[in-house]
Parts: C-alpha cells; structure tokens; sequence
C-alpha cells in the first residue's frame, strides 16, 4: 500500500470533499478520486458513503483513519531512522491533548523554532490515553497532558503551572450575581475544588471539554467561566472581559512525559528548557 494513497485518504476524510481535498494536496480531482478507488479496492470495502451530495464515512472509513494516521507517523520515523528525512537534522515528534495547546504550547513551538533551527517539528493530537499508546509505541517523541501516568519507563516533568480564573463578560458580575456559568474539564483535581467552593451555590449552565471553546461562546453568548490567565489576558486588558472579585484561583499543572531511554533524551531536555518554568 502506498504511503499517497493513506495521505490522500487522510486529507479527503478531514475534508469530506474530493475539490477541496484536491486543492489541499495540488492534485487534480480525478487524481484524489483515482486514490481513494485504488484504496477501496485493494481494501476491498468501501470507504465512503457517496450516495449524498456531501461524502460521509463508512464505518470501515472511520476505522481506517485512526490506523492511516498511524502509519503515516510511522512513515515519517522510519525517513527519519534511515536518514532519508529532508531538511532538518533532527525530527521531534510532539503530542498533546488539545487543550493544551492552546494555553502553553503555541508559544513553545515558536521558541523552538526560533532558538532549534535543526529541528523539525511534527505535532499531534491526542486523547491522554492515546497519548501514553503512542509514546511507549515510539510514535511520538514527547507528549503534554494534565496527570502523568505512573509508568517506570516514563519520565514526566511539570513545564507549566497555569492560573485559572474567573472572568464574565459583565463587568458587574460577583459571586453573588454570577449567571451563564460555563464549566470548563480541567481534570479531577481542579474539578473537586470548583464543587467544593462553588456545590450547589451556583447554577452551572453549560459544561465544555475545551477552554478555547468555553471563552468563544461567552465573548459571543455573554456569560462567566474558569479561563487560564494566559488565553483571556488580552481580553482583559481591552476590557471585553472582567475578573470576578473575591473568586478562588485554581491552579493546571502541566506535564511533559518522554522515555527514560529514548534516544532523543538531550534534544528533549533541550526543548523543556524553553519553558521558564523548567529554567527556574
């Protein structure tokens, strides 16, 4: 099976359109449509539903893309192991859970890319329990989650410790009068302390995965929630958001984990020292 063929695929499932997925990769429709049909065939199922005006996975579809993703990172492991991978000297592969790259990690990338320049960076993804898979699979180099697994072959560091705090689009609003809370996940820890200091006091009105799509829906629907300092600083300071007063500030601790034996051990330890908090 040819490495375009997943790719190909990868692009066409993200995008749910052959013209759109074509212009993506600079092929021709026909191109991405031949693809996909060898794909099928010498998978011998079908991987679209093409019955509708828009393309919709099949469940084969949807099985296949988790294993594609897959090999194409291993794909670019085995360029790198035989030396065959082009511009750069050393490649790091990067997972994170999405949260996390929005409050610390965009900044990270560019420190890296400004201070590294022999490195090429690949960046994922994942889920934390995908996350620690694809680490002890070697898929990865380095991933970020909240709660590090407790795993003798892993080494986890704590890179950031982000503030979180209680904002509203009311300038008014007070623990007294808050309305619209949203309640964003950031893990067991800092949810046990939100119900202990909130319980029953406070009428949560939405409960979100995510604080980058917690903040969006309140800049558009007005309400308050949990941000980390770092996302909500600007709007802050230009006044769209407000810090509620007198309200409990909880804290994200967030790790690195890595191999202990991985052979990218100093590279590694060269990025963590990109954050302040491991420079001390």
């Amino acid at each position: 099976m040819k490495i375009e063929l997943l790719s190909t695929f990868i692009e066409v499932s993200q995008t749910l359109h052959v013209r759109i997925a074509a212009d993506n990769l600079y092929l021709t429709q026909a191109a991405v449509s031949s693809r996909i049909k060898q794909l099928e065939d010498e998978l011998g199922v079908l991987l679209f539903d093409r019955s509708q005006k828009r393309l919709k996975l099949t469940a084969e579809g949807y099985k296949l893309v988790k294993h594609a993703n897959e090999m194409l990172m291993m794909w670019q492991k085995v360029k790198q192991d035989v030396g065959i991978a082009q511009g750069s000297s050393h490649q790091l592969f990067v997972g994170a859970m999405m949260s996390i790259w929005d409050i610390v990690l965009q900044e990270w990338l560019q420190k890296i890319h400004r201070n590294l320049d022999d490195v090429h960076l690949f960046t994922h993804t994942f889920s934390p329990l995908e996350l620690r898979k694809q680490l002890l699979t070697r898929l990865i180099d380095i991933a970020f989650l909240f709660e590090p697994p407790h795993v003798e072959d892993i080494v986890a560091e704590k890179v950031a410790s982000v503030p979180l705090q209680l904002v509203s689009t009311d300038a008014e609003a007070s623990l007294d009068t808050i309305e619209n809370m949203v309640m964003v996940d950031y893990g067991e820890s800092v949810n046990s302390q939100f119900m202990r200091d909130f319980g029953d006091n406070t009428a949560i009105r939405h409960n979100m995965s995510q604080p980058r799509i917690a903040l969006n829906f309140i800049m558009e629907a007005t309400g308050c929630a949990y941000l980390p300092k770092q996302m909500c600083f600007q709007h802050v300071r230009k006044k769209k958001l407000y810090l509620v007063e007198n309200a409990p500030e909880y804290h994200r601790d967030i790790y690195a984990i890595y191999l202990n034996k991985s052979d990218k051990t100093s590279l590694i330890k060269d990025a963590l020292m990109l954050f302040p908090f491991i420079r001390g």
